[in-house]
């Protein structure tokens, strides 16, 4: 219901004005967000579909789609258009006119491009000692920077790895800048480049926090001013707050699985584009599954938008559950 009401607020109702009008974009944008929260494919959403009735009323759907249906939705919608707009919608959603991020993070993840199981890629040979292994040379690479105070992916980069990850700041940055105002901007040690400090710093207004650890182990000091910064007044608090990133990686893999169902790269492109608006679905839908172990450390925002209000009207908990501390 959720993915139904993004949608409809910046996507048009049919893609062509001579289209069937059989089903509307919202609808099918909100059977590719149920496929991949499923972990399932386009027979599985569709077979989903035509066993819950609730389902299908919740969308206004009155007649169940072909799963070809569905995969042609996923080519036409999962554009880098479409997903811009989606995936501003939903931060305007949770942020309302509020525009400034304090502290965010950024970090990349390799999924897998099988759904072989781990037994079959390492298993013993006959010969005692040896294992047999089965090595894969390319995979889907996910990049994003995240909001650490609610986890919600304020920009993303879709690519295929294996690849150093200290190329990835400027264009993740690039996506980014254009959505929110980041004021501290943290990253491991793979992305630590004074190239990437002075992007941040002077072109940007953003104070990085990226360790100089790059290169081989020295008491000399890092080449570079901003680098040798972070050796002399390196902020360890809102350092320590980096993780929360990798909490992001996590709920993606739990939540909506490991692997893409793609075979080929624009395929598997198009799975991390959907992985990246669900879970930002999914967070303004406030599932609870991701904060299953303590509701309690959330709190009601300053600003809500007046989606949000209307949102939580009937609501019976309200706010409580939804928004984290500032962490």
């Amino acid at each position: 219901m959720c993915a139904w009401c993004v949608a409809a607020k910046v996507l048009p109702k049919y893609s062509h004005r001579c289209s069937p009008k059989k089903f509307t974009q919202h609808q099918l944008f909100a059977c590719l967000v149920l496929k991949a929260f499923l972990k399932t494919d386009y027979r599985g959403v569709v077979e989903h579909l035509a066993d819950c009735s609730d389902l299908r009323e919740a969308i206004e759907l009155k007649h169940v789609p072909h799963f070809t249906t569905v995969q042609k939705a996923a080519k036409r919608l999962l554009r880098s258009k479409n997903v811009d707009r989606l995936l501003d919608e939903t931060v305007r959603t949770i942020m309302g006119r509020r525009r400034r991020v304090p502290l965010a993070a950024i970090d990349s993840t390799g999924l897998e491009s099988h759904h072989a199981s781990r037994y079959f890629i390492r298993r013993r040979s006959r010969e005692p000692n040896l294992w047999q292994t089965t090595q894969y040379t390319r995979y889907p690479k996910l990049g994003v920077i995240v909001d650490c105070s609610n986890h919600l992916i304020l920009g993303y980069l879709t690519d295929q790895g294996p690849k150093p990850d200290v190329r990835d700041i400027e264009p993740t940055l690039r996506h980014t800048t254009s959505r929110v105002r980041i004021e501290w901007l943290t990253a491991d040690a793979g992305y630590d480049s004074e190239p990437n400090h002075r992007l941040c710093r002077e072109q940007n207004g953003i104070r990085s926090l990226i360790p100089a650890k790059q290169g081989r182990p020295t008491q000399k000091p890092a080449k570079g001013r901003y680098r040798r910064l972070m050796q002399t007044r390196f902020n360890k608090s809102k350092y320590g707050q980096r993780w929360q990133v990798e909490t992001v990686m996590s709920m993606i893999k739990r939540r909506q699985g490991s692997a893409t169902t793609g075979r080929s790269y624009w395929s598997r492109r198009r799975d991390l584009l959907l992985m990246t608006l669900t879970h930002n679905i999914m967070i303004v839908w406030r599932i609870k599954v991701f904060y299953r172990a303590d509701p309690s450390p959330f709190l009601r925002p300053s600003r809500p938008s007046p989606f949000l209000r209307r949102f939580f009207a009937s609501s019976r908990q309200g706010w409580v559950g939804y928004y984290p501390k500032q962490l």
